[in-house]
């Protein structure tokens, strides 16, 4: 075993979009793991949006990575030491490792892998946080009924391909917005949307409004927010009375700092967006999905079986090499990726 890792941390903090000079690669000590904890060769990690959110130092659910620190992320690799009798060599584990080839930590905050079971990439995305996400926030928040319609943005990625999959399963319409044709088509081909939008197609925010109100000509009854900008502005007139709307992100102002700057880009003003909230008598959800961890067993449980027989199909973007991580998150925040956005380490 090597006595130097790999790791990726915060140089600087990024002004509007991150670049390659907010990230450095830095070689650092192996940690040894003390009792209860375990040592893990990561062979993949995850890429997600909310990480864009822990670059700026703005007060926020969880605290910023200070510069200099190690980028956070979800990794899934094998375990290499043990002094916890939960995990043996050999075996398989899941923990916030960092953007990093190792990585040590009680055992108490892992989760175990079976590799045996399905490809240990699906802990990072439709067997992951981002599955988890989607699956929580619709059943939770949204409240689907079967007749109704429902709206999700980035609806190939994890977060929205699930929530389409599951609102097609309750009976639902489900109509997907994406970032091009080739994503549009493998929303409705691969993940079964009834339609896909692409919203670059779309100059304004009412163009796309009047699309999404030729596929929704009964309204919409659930919108999954997590991109805000342009998508919201052309949804919030088309939400039926007692529609639901659960928040799970705003990817589209995230290079703003983080709060909020910009958002009038979005072609629709606070005003507005309260009084739809208002005379519609929508309900709007919030909700951070690590306060909802004690849910993931029923999630696995309902969930696990039917990716296993294909019944919830997923998609995985893989870049190669540690160092290439930076270009990849960078692209995902783009909407350059293609399905679940993950780097394999080794």
């Amino acid at each position: 075993m090597s006595e130097q890792m790999q790791r990726i941390v915060l140089a600087s903090r990024p002004d509007g979009a991150p670049t390659a000079d907010n990230f450095r690669l830095e070689s650092a000590s192996i940690p040894q793991p003390a009792d209860g904890e375990v040592l893990v060769r990561v062979h993949y990690m995850s890429l997600d949006p909310y990480m864009r959110g822990r670059m700026d130092d703005a007060k926020s659910y969880a605290a910023p990575v200070p510069v200099g620190g190690t980028m956070e992320a979800g990794a899934v690799g094998e375990v290499i030491a043990s002094n916890s009798p939960a995990f043996k060599p050999g075996e398989y584990a899941f923990g916030m490792f960092g953007w990093a080839t190792h990585g040590c930590l009680k055992a108490n905050l892992l989760r175990k892998v079976d590799p045996a079971q399905l490809p240990i990439t699906t802990s990072l995305g439709v067997l992951g946080m981002p599955g988890f996400t989607g699956w929580f926030g619709l059943t939770e928040f949204g409240r689907p009924k079967a007749g109704e319609t429902l709206v999700v943005a980035a609806a190939t990625g994890p977060v929205g391909s699930m929530v389409g999959q599951v609102a097609k399963s309750l009976g639902l319409r489900a109509v997907g917005i994406a970032g091009g044709g080739d994503k549009c088509k493998l929303a409705v081909e691969t993940f079964g949307f009834d339609a896909c939008l692409d919203h670059r197609a779309y100059a304004t925010a009412g163009d796309l409004r009047e699309a999404l109100a030729a596929e929704c000509p009964r309204g919409i009854d659930v919108y999954y927010e997590n991109v805000g900008g342009k998508v919201l502005a052309a949804v919030m007139p088309l939400m039926n009375p007692h529609a639901r709307i659960p928040i799970c992100g705003m990817i589209s102002w995230y290079n703003a700092g983080g709060l909020g700057a910009g958002a009038a880009d979005a072609d629709i003003t606070a005003p507005a967006i309260w009084r739809n909230i208002l005379v519609k008598f929508l309900s709007v959800n919030g909700f951070i999905i690590s306060n909802h961890f004690d849910r993931f067993p029923q999630f696995m449980t309902q969930v696990a079986p039917k990716v296993a027989s294909g019944e919830i199909a997923y998609v995985e973007d893989i870049a190669e090499g540690l160092e290439n991580a930076p270009a990849a998150f960078m692209s995902m925040l783009k909407g350059g990726n293609m399905g679940k956005q993950i780097v394999k380490v080794i």
